[in-house]
């Protein structure tokens, strides 16, 4: 089975908006479907462990899971579009907070 980067972006924050980077890498299937994401919240400023990584998604390792500020935990499954929105609930959660 092949997968193909269909996303591969990267959006520099202002200040106002947090700082740090925003990176989300997505692979389909020859059908479409999202076999493998990584969603970040990048800011070395705010925590240097975990590459950066204040808040993130991502499958791989074989699971779902969820980092922030170096804690891993595992996530359960709905849809790609259900953790893109859990994402975006994240990291603006955690900028307003700043």
């Amino acid at each position: 089975m092949s997968e193909i980067k269909v996303s591969d972006d990267s959006w520099s924050l202002s200040t106002k908006n947090g700082n740090g980077v925003l990176r989300r890498e997505v692979w389909v299937d020859e059908r479409g479907r999202v076999v493998r994401y990584n969603l970040a919240y990048v800011n070395h400023g705010v925590f240097q462990g975990d590459n950066g990584r204040v808040v993130g998604y991502d499958n791989a390792h074989g699971f779902h899971h969820r980092h922030f500020m170096g804690v891993i935990e595992p996530v359960k499954f709905k849809s790609f579009e259900d953790i893109e929105e859990r994402f975006q609930a994240d990291w603006v959660a955690f900028r307003s907070k700043k």
